[in-house]
C-alpha cells in the first residue's frame, strides 16, 4: 500500500510539472510569440530538446548580466517581506539575471499566477511581465518573458546547474543529459527559488518559482539560484492572483555585473 501511494504521488508530480513548466515561458521559436492554448494541454515532458550543447561559461554569455557572489533581495507580498539570498557563486548567470530584473523594476506589480498546494505542497510561480496589465487574461499568464528594450526581443538565459565537485556549472542541458551523476550544489529543498522554463533548456526568462516543500525530482533539471531565508510563512500564504508589491536588492550589489 505504501509503495502504491508513492507511485501515485510520483505520477501526480509528473502531471503537475507538465502543467506548470512546459508552458512556463512559451516554447514557440518565433520571437515574442506566446501560445494561446492552455499550458496544461500541451505535451507533458521533462526532457528538453534532444542533444543540447553542453558548454562552459564563455564569451557566448557575455551579453548577460552576472552575479559574482551573494546578494539579498527583499520581495514584499501582502505588505510582508520575503528575504531571498541569491547564490551567484554557483549560479552566476541565473542569479545575475534575477538581480538585473529586480533592479529594472520588472517584478514590481507582477502576479503569482500558479499556486499548487493540493493534494500536496508543490510550488508558487510568478514573474510573467504580462501580469502587470490587470486586463491581461489570467488564463494566458505563464506564457511571457522579459522583453529587453535594447533588442526588442525576449531575453532568455541558459539552463545553468552546477554539480557537486564541479569547477563550473553545466550549461544548456540537464545533468542527466550531460552524463553528470553527482547531485547539484543547489537543490530543490523547501524555500528554494528557481527558474521556470519550457521544454527547451535555454528558455528561462523572468518567471520563477518558490518550492513549498522538498522537491528532489526537480534537481538537475531546473536551475535553483537562491533560497528564502526569512518570510517563508509569507510564501506559504500566497494565493493565485496575489501581486509582488515591490522587490529590492538590499545587499550584494557590489557583486553584480550589469551589461553595458
Amino acid at each position: 500500500m505504501q509503495m502504491q501511494i508513492k507511485i501515485q504521488r510520483w505520477l501526480f508530480s509528473l502531471l503537475i510539472i507538465g502543467a506548470l513548466f512546459v508552458g512556463g515561458c512559451g516554447n514557440s521559436p518565433a520571437v515574442n510569440s506566446t501560445p494561446t492554448g492552455s499550458p496544461a494541454g500541451e505535451s507533458i515532458s521533462l526532457s528538453p530538446s534532444p542533444s543540447p550543447a553542453v558548454v562552459a561559461a564563455s564569451s557566448q554569455f557575455s551579453n548577460l548580466p552576472r552575479l559574482e557572489g551573494k546578494a539579498t533581495v527583499v520581495m514584499t507580498v501582502k505588505g510582508a517581506p520575503i528575504t531571498i539570498e541569491l547564490d551567484g557563486k554557483n549560479a552566476p548567470i541565473t542569479a545575475g539575471n534575477f538581480v538585473d530584473l529586480v533592479q529594472k523594476g520588472v517584478y514590481d506589480g507582477l502576479v503569482f499566477h500558479r499556486v499548487v498546494r493540493e493534494p500536496q505542497p508543490f510550488v508558487v510561480q510568478g514573474g510573467d511581465p504580462q501580469g502587470k496589465d490587470p486586463k491581461f487574461p489570467a488564463a494566458r499568464l505563464g506564457t511571457g518573458g522579459f522583453i529587453d528594450p535594447k533588442t526588442s526581443a525576449e531575453r532568455r538565459i541558459p539552463l545553468e546547474i552546477k554539480a557537486k565537485g564541479a569547477a563550473n556549472p553545466t550549461y544548456s542541458a540537464t545533468l542527466q543529459e550531460a552524463g553528470v551523476k553527482e547531485k547539484p550544489v543547489l537543490v530543490h529543498s523547501r524555500g528554494a527559488v528557481a527558474m521556470a522554463r519550457s521544454q527547451s533548456p535555454d528558455s528561462a526568462s523572468s518567471q520563477f518559482y518558490f518550492t513549498l516543500t522538498d522537491v528532489p525530482f526537480l534537481d538537475g533539471s531546473y536551475a535553483v539560484f537562491g533560497y528564502v531565508k526569512q518570510g517563508m510563512d509569507v510564501v506559504d500564504k500566497i494565493e493565485a492572483g496575489d501581486r509582488i508589491e515591490k522587490a529590492t536588492v538590499t545587499q550584494g550589489l557590489e557583486n553584480f555585473k550589469a551589461v553595458s
